[in-house]
């Protein structure tokens, strides 16, 4: 899936980003700072109807949501984290193992925890009100 869009299309996208890929319970979001990870997981959070706060993980590295459609929904940033030990330590393995719902970003501090089968979404940013989705 390729998709160019503007970010006030934000959460049609997500819907259907959740149409296509349901299935996949790890999420792994890549892209550069401020290209709108954390956004596009609030509105994927919208359409999964949670109904607590989403909030950026930057701190907490782990935010745990409930969603009347998907369950428990684990939201992980491991933009502070330097490595796989360290993510194990935070506790992200667990989530990863739990069956829960994943959307993890900056995955590329340890990419080799992820399954296989994880969607691996990316965002680009064209310029400031536009992005591109890529996901495999």
């Amino acid at each position: 899936m390729k998709i160019d869009f503007h970010l006030s299309q934000i959460k049609n996208i997500a819907a259907q980003l959740w149409q296509q890929y349901y299935q996949y319970k790890i999420w792994a979001f890549d892209a550069p700072m401020g290209a709108g990870k954390t956004t596009l997981i609030h509105a994927l959070c919208d359409v999964l109807k949670v109904t607590s706060a989403v909030t950026s993980p930057t701190f907490a590295i782990i935010n745990e949501y409930e969603s009347s459609l998907a369950g428990i929904i684990y939201h992980m940033d491991w933009y502070r984290l330097k490595n796989n030990a360290e993510v194990i330590q935070a506790g992200c393995e667990d989530c990863i193992e739990s069956g829960n719902l994943c959307f993890i970003e900056w995955t590329e501090k340890a990419n080799e925890l992820l399954p296989l089968n994880s969607v691996h979404v990316n965002l680009e940013i064209i310029d400031i009100q536009e992005r591109r989705l890529i996901v495999k």
